[in-house]
Formats: structure tokens, sequence, C-alpha cells
């Protein structure tokens, strides 16, 4: 017998259109976080269990928490078919004044393609920007790129102030503190800006633009684990790493439910490192059963499953993600599954929302942008529209309709 979810309290309704800018992601300090980036980093974390409730509490937000709550059943403007253009109805910008009679070119200021979730991006980004330059939209997109490094991205964006010839910038911020005050020198040049992925804390911004966040996530992943398990089971629980405020808030939503629901759960950070993981479950498992699995991102989701494998052990109840190599995995397995998204076509959208501002066109002042998890019922249609694809691409990359689909992205060409 299953036991009933404790649901969180519904926010207001003008807590769903709550904006975010203030408390985006950060890398530097854990009080000022909302949203960020799927996998930030490839930082290895020495795998030692949780012990600090007060730190991890310090990434909990009850209101932001109840407004991703509801978004995750809002109703999106657009064309289902077209999700990287939906947004949930809001405050919109005008911009009248950034109308232009030509192409434009776009200055881009990178945190990173360090993992395959940016890189599966990047790919993307840039065959929608030769869809844009051959519509005569955008004449080209000078990229520089920070390597997660806070410093760098910082003088990438005053290079692109002072180099004088972007028409409008475009920021995937490293993190959040730190890239407000180079953030803030953009728009006071003027010129539109396009946020997207991790946010800053101005609201200076032409748009920033996110799908719904880590608390939605974790919300959908820990009720699933609890659906399917029973009081009292043990979940162990993989984490990346510390301090990127998307994922922490991802495990803050997760561990506020498994303790309300009775389910044990321990938690580690690995680095996203395969023998790291496989270490921690086996670990786990030479202490006892262990009926779930939750994952903060899906690197590392066959590592863990392998474990089971290699233990002998029966599969567990598991939450990876999108990811061509945990669907294939899980598939093959037959486990209990659910692949969460944190919508990889959000790479489209800062583009599109150039084209929208060069035509001046409103663009939403925060888009927000579906998020829906893969269950196991749809599994099979998107293996089978990502067939041929490389383990390390994602499920909805949202790039079909754009040239070179799909063989650019099945060769992993990363520009």
């Amino acid at each position: 017998m299953r036991h009933k979810i404790h649901r969180a309290p519904m926010a207001v309704a003008s807590a769903l259109l709550l904006g975010v800018f203030a408390t985006s992601c950060s890398t530097e300090d854990p009080t000022d976080s909302t949203t960020g980036t799927d996998e930030s980093s490839e930082t290895s974390e020495s795998p030692d269990a949780s012990e600090s409730p007060a730190e991890e509490q310090e990434w909990f937000d009850q209101e932001l928490y109840d407004t991703q709550f509801e978004q995750r059943s809002a109703t999106f403007e657009g064309d289902p078919e077209e999700p990287y253009l939906q947004y949930i109805d809001g405050e919109m910008t005008d911009t009248a004044e950034y109308k232009a009679n030509g192409p434009m070119k776009a200055c881009f200021a990178n945190a990173s393609i360090s993992n395959p979730w940016r890189q599966t991006g990047w790919i993307t980004m840039n065959q929608q920007l030769k869809d844009l330059q051959d519509q005569g939209v955008i004449s080209e997109m000078e990229t520089r790129d920070a390597g997660d490094d806070d410093n760098t991205q910082i003088a990438d964006i005053d290079y692109f102030i002072s180099e004088g010839n972007c028409d409008a910038f475009i920021i995937s911020p490293n993190s959040t503190a730190a890239m407000t005050d180079a953030v803030e020198r953009a728009c006071e040049t003027g010129k539109p800006v396009v946020v997207f992925d991790r946010g800053v804390q101005t609201d200076c911004a032409t748009t920033f633009i996110h799908p719904i966040g880590g608390f939605a996530w974790g919300i959908d992943t820990a009720e699933f684990l609890i659906d399917n398990l029973e009081e009292g089971d043990k979940v162990v629980a993989l984490r990346i790493l510390p301090g990127v405020d998307v994922l922490e808030q991802r495990w803050a939503a997760a561990e506020k439910l498994f303790e309300e629901n009775g389910i044990e759960a321990v938690d580690y950070f690995t680095g996203a490192d395969p023998t790291e993981i496989k270490k921690i479950i086996t670990d786990e498992l030479g202490k006892g059963e262990v009926q779930g699995v939750w994952m903060d991102a899906g690197d590392g989701a066959v590592a863990a499953i392998e474990a089971f494998e290699d233990f002998g052990a029966d599969y567990p109840v598991m939450t990876g993600e999108d990811e061509m190599s945990f669907l294939r995995k899980w598939e093959e397995t037959g486990l209990t599954g659910l692949a969460p998204v944190y919508s990889n076509f959000q790479w489209r959208t800062p583009l599109l929302a150039l084209q929208k501002i060069f035509a001046g066109e409103e663009v939403p002042k925060e888009w927000v942008l579906p998020q829906t998890p893969i269950t196991e019922d749809e599994r099979a249609d998107y293996l089978e529209a990502n067939d041929g694809m490389p383990d390390g691409h994602y499920a909805k990359f949202g790039g079909e309709n754009l040239p070179g689909y799909p063989e650019v992205w099945q060769e992993r060409q990363i520009p």
C-alpha cells in the first residue's frame, strides 16, 4: 500500500507570476539563489553524507517553492509544438525602441560548455543562429566562453561593452552575485540584454529566460519516488556539487518531501564521477537494502544502475534525467524510473527573443519555459525520436526543425 504525499500549500494567485530576478543561480553565496543551470560544472567533491541541516536550510524558500509548485500545472502561452517559445503569462517588456532595419550583431557571454547538457544546448543555439542569419535577422554572434570562471566572464562582458560593436547582449551567467554588476553595466549601454539559464540580482535585463526551476524538479522527482516506495524505505541521493542554486533547490524540495513522508534519505556529493557513484552505492548496499535513487542531474545515472547490477541487488526506483544514456539504460533494465527535465531547448530562446526584440515586439520580462518530466509511457517515443543520437545528447533539446538536423547533433559537432 502506498502512502499519501503531504502536499505543499498552494501559493496565492499572485505568487504564480512572482519574479525571481533578485535571487538566481549562484556558485558563490548560498543565500542568493533561485534559478539556475542544469549541470553547472564538473567540480568534484569528496563523497560524504551531508551533515549540516542548518546549512542546507538556507536554500529553502517557501514562497518560491509554492510558486514553482503551481507553475508545474500552469497554462503556457504559445504553441506546444514550439515549447522554446512558450511562456507563462505575465509582465511584458516593450521593445519598440530596439526595432531594427537590418541584420544586427549579438554578443554572447557564456559561462561554459563544460558538460553534456551545455554542449547539447550550444549545438542547438548555433543551428538556431544559422537559421536567423539566413532570415537576415542576425548578422553574427560573437561568443566568449568563460570556462566556468567568474572573473573571466566579467572580463568578457566588459570587453563586449568597451568594444562597442554589439547590438545586443546574451548572457548565461556563471554565478549570480559575481555577475550582477557586469550585467548591469551591459544594461547601462541602452542595448537589449537577454539573460538566460542562470539569473543575477538585478531586473535590468530586457528578458530573463529559464525553465520553471529547481524546486519544481525536486517536487516532481520526490513525489515520484514517494508514490512508488513505502514509508521507511531508503533513498540514496546523488548530487553533483554544492553551492549551485538550482541544484541545491532540487535537493531542498526533495528532502522536505522525503522527511514529510517517512522516506529515509541520505545524500552525497559525487562530482558526477562514475567511480565515486559506484563506490557510494556499493557502500550503501553493504549497509542494507536501498530501494530508491534520487539524482539532481543525470550525469552518472548509468554508473549508479551498474552498481546495483554488480552487487546483485534489485533495481531501485530511480529518477535520472532526459540524457540519452539514462533513457536507454532505463529501457534496458525495466526499472521503475522518471526522467526529470531542465529544458535544454531553452538554448534556442535567447536568439528567438532577439528576433522579437529587433522586430520591436513585446517579450516576457521573465520568460518561464515549460519543464515537464519524461514518464515511462513517453520514454519509447523519445527514444525513437532521438534514435542515433549519442549518449550525451538530451531528448528534449528541441532542435528537430533546425538546419543540420539530425546529423549535426549525431556527430556532436561542438562549434
